[in-house]
């Protein structure tokens, strides 16, 4: 049916038609009409953030946990430059999300207007693709357009520009089924020839390794299921980017853990050492690849992704599948099985791969006197392990050493800032998941230093009564800059701490929070029971090892075989700054 209304009348029900249930944002008068008519409605609740960034990376933890797009309104010029971070974000890390700005009415574009500013063209190298509507009967259409562009083929986020004048003007609403078709068609199915050549390599192969990406998790659980299910049929080791943690269990058998810079021994030595690489629903990012030439030397490489420009765009590969992981997961399960369930014999390669996990790359010098990082989180996982869990985090050392020691037995429970590295985003993402997910625990694992960037969304927090629980690792420090610093830059720590802190248990209860400080390992499991059983928002400022470096680690421009690990992981030659080079 088509109806006559305004166009932020159109905007409201658009969302309602797409399903939307909740919307991050901030107000301003460029969109206060689309504000007027959310306030007259009940379906749609609209969640008040105390920054514009804080809007987007909290739609990105709702998309992330759920699976549905994330949805941010909010003003015209600095509101939309704000949310440029989120946007940014958002897009290397392929998320969901659509964005309403307002801007000045049509007819003053161009002429330096308060709260003006160029929002399409500052945003389109951060989006997937925007649009400026100028015409009010074009509006519904382009909304229903910007949620297919977002959630199909490889997802991303979309911003919409509306003029004041188009939100008071009338026009004609279309619902989505009306919409026309697109020429953005996504091959979601790989030819069956390709199919057949993938497992033709998988019977022969006698080192294979599978590595996946978040692409797995944005295919849907489906996806995430039948990986499993060809995994554990063909007995084949699996490794997995950051993005991707949760795709296959952590308890899998054949779960290497995650690769990369700071990735396990094991799977940094599978895969420099496989001689069949199957990539699923991942980007050779930089900090996988490691030194381009060098990565996986010896292997025949296949990429399956649903994003042609991916395929090629930094490793060759000798069978390149697009489609979506999901289907392409699906037939190769068909073509495989019918062929007889064969594969080459793994056994040397299976023998090979136990010899790297007992290096034990992630044992460390544990303390009697300090809390280390990588026990509080070993503690963090063992008392939350059982919960209905949902883990966040900022960006540097806690950040990794979440990814080691934190396991994931399900898809879309991790939510982190991988491909841009957004210092501020774990916060304002945990409320979005736990707004999403309202009976189950949702944990921030922090720095003192990124959770800083973003502390004024506590008021977000108080105010929907989200119980999310910040578990800073406060060491007091840029944890990775310093780590870096004392690595590579001759231990000269520019700028490297801050000499003013504040008192995180004293700011927590200024916002009406609870506040919990922890210093001493004997208490610290007590310490983390009291924040997990407390309801309502915490901030839990654990006092870590200042100097503590996040092991393994490859060297920059060094290939996968060459790693620093901690000096408790091997009786290796220690070097100077307690690490050994294997």
């Amino acid at each position: 049916m088509t109806r006559q209304m305004s166009g932020a009348k159109m905007v409201v029900q658009a969302l309602k038609d797409q399903g939307v249930d909740t919307v991050f944002g901030y107000p301003g008068g460029a969109v206060l009409p689309i504000y007027d008519e959310v306030f007259q409605q009940n379906d749609i609740r609209h969640i008040l953030v105390r920054h514009e960034q804080g809007a987007v990376h909290a739609a990105e933890g709702y998309a992330r946990s759920t699976g549905k797009p994330g949805v941010v309104l909010v003003t015209s010029g600095p509101g939309a430059t704000n949310a440029v971070t989120g946007l940014t974000d958002a897009l290397l890390d392929s998320i969901p999300l659509v964005v309403l700005t307002g801007q000045v009415p049509t007819f003053m574009i161009g002429t330096d207007g308060f709260q003006e500013a160029d929002t399409v063209g500052i945003t389109r190298p951060c989006t997937k693709h925007n649009w400026l509507v100028r015409d009010t009967d074009e509006l519904a259409e382009t909304l229903h357009k910007a949620f297919y562009v977002a959630t199909t083929g490889r997802p991303g986020p979309v911003l919409v520009d509306l003029p004041k004048d188009v939100q008071f003007a009338e026009g004609t609403y279309v619902g989505p089924q009306k919409r026309k078709p697109s020429h953005y068609q996504p091959k979601v199915k790989a030819s069956i020839e390709q199919i057949n050549d993938l497992v033709q390599l998988i019977e022969k192969a006698e080192r294979p390794v599978f590595y996946t990406g978040g692409g797995v998790i944005n295919s849907g659980p489906a996806a995430s299921q039948l990986l499993r299910e060809l995994v554990d049929s063909t007995g084949i080791p699996i490794t997995s980017t950051l993005m991707g943690l949760g795709a296959y269990p952590a308890s899998g058998k054949q779960w290497l853990g995650m690769l990369g810079m700071h990735g396990l021994y094991e799977a940094n030595m599978a895969m420099h050492g496989c001689d069949l690489m199957i990539n699923i629903g991942a980007r050779f990012d930089d900090r996988i690849t490691g030194r381009i030439q060098d990565f996986s030397p010896n292997s025949t490489k296949v990429h399956v992704d649903i994003d042609p420009s991916s395929i090629n765009k930094v490793i060759h590969v000798d069978l390149p599948i697009i489609g979506d992981v999901g289907h392409v997961l699906e037939d190769v399960l068909k073509v495989w099985k019918s062929r007889g369930r064969k594969t080459g014999d793994t056994t040397k390669w299976q023998k090979q791969i136990q010899e790297w996990r007992e290096v034990k790359c992630l044992t460390y010098r544990n303390s009697d006197t300090i809390i280390k990082p990588q026990y509080a989180l070993e503690r963090l996982e063992a008392l939350t392990k059982n919960h209905d869990r949902y883990i966040t985090t900022e960006v540097g050392q806690h950040q990794m050493w979440a990814a080691q020691f934190l396991g994931f037995e399900d898809p879309n429970r991790w939510m982190t800032s991988g491909g841009l590295g957004t210092m501020g985003y774990g916060f304002p993402a945990s409320i979005g998941v736990q707004l999403a997910h309202p009976e189950s625990l949702v944990i921030n694992v922090a720095g003192e230093a990124s959770w800083l960037m973003n502390m004024q969304e506590m008021g977000t927090a108080m105010q929907y009564r989200a119980p999310v629980k910040q578990f800073i690792l406060n060491n007091e420090r840029l944890g990775m800059v310093r780590q870096w610093q004392q690595l590579l830059h001759g231990e000269r720590y520019s700028s490297s701490w801050s000499e003013s802190l504040p008192d995180f248990v004293k700011l927590a209860e200024a916002f009406g929070a609870k506040g919990i400080r922890c210093s001493d390992p004997k208490d610290l499991d007590d310490a983390i029971m009291e924040m997990i059983e407390y309801d309502g928002p915490v901030i839990f400022d654990c006092l870590v090892e200042k100097h503590e470096n996040c092991f393994p680690m490859i060297p920059s421009g060094k290939p996968h075989n060459e790693m620093l690990l901690g000096d408790a992981a091997t009786d290796g030659a220690i070097k100077s700054d307690g690490a050994v080079l294997v």
